[in-house]
């Protein structure tokens, strides 16, 4: 019998979380059964049941690990409204757009998210709640409660306009409409 150090569970939670995460971005929580998840991660389904409870405890893991991670990379971008601009045009970009499964969870999910139970919800209000502190600080390191109000909006719109993007045939318009998002949204932070 192998004996596994005391950080491999959750390694190996970890693991499944991040693979998860990558598929439920691009095939959607619905589209993506335990069994494809788990070979994603590299393991066997009997695996899944020593680290979450159900898929649902999963997916609402996986909801809060994306979003901290979404807070994180905000972080990395150059301080101040810089950063900001940094933040819309990468969110608002054609390679973001194209691949969902490296992306925002918000863009990806939000529909299925909305369906989900009670524990996916908290998860994803927990971390909206986080990428909404973290851009209002950028609009107003001096006092973020100020720019609350504009960082709700200004996330609403990044979300909505890449949704909108992915969601068209036409490249052309669909180009069209980040580029336009991109306007529209630094003119809204100004």
């Amino acid at each position: 019998m192998a004996r596994y150090t005391k950080d491999h569970k959750q390694v190996t939670r970890q693991r499944i979380i991040e693979a998860a995460g990558h598929r439920f971005k691009q095939d959607g929580i619905d589209g993506s059964g335990i069994s494809t998840l788990m070979s994603d991660a590299g393991l066997t389904n009997g695996a899944f049941y020593a680290h979450f409870a159900s898929k649902d405890d999963l997916v609402a893991g996986v909801v809060a690990e994306e979003l901290r991670a979404q807070v994180a990379r905000c972080g990395t971008f150059r301080p101040g409204r810089a950063g900001l601009e940094d933040l819309v045009r990468a969110y608002l970009s054609a390679e973001h757009r194209d691949h969902p499964g490296a992306g925002c969870p918000s863009a990806a999910l939000i529909d299925e998210i909305g369906r989900c139970g009670d524990d996916t919800k908290q998860a994803y209000t927990d971390g909206a709640r986080a990428v909404i502190d973290a851009i209002a600080a950028r609009l107003a390191p001096e006092d973020p409660g100020a720019a609350r109000g504009r960082a709700i909006g200004l996330f609403s719109m990044l979300v909505g306009t890449l949704q909108l993007s992915r969601a068209l045939s036409d490249r052309r318009l669909a180009d069209e409409i980040l580029e336009q998002g991109i306007r529209n949204t630094l003119t809204f932070t100004s």
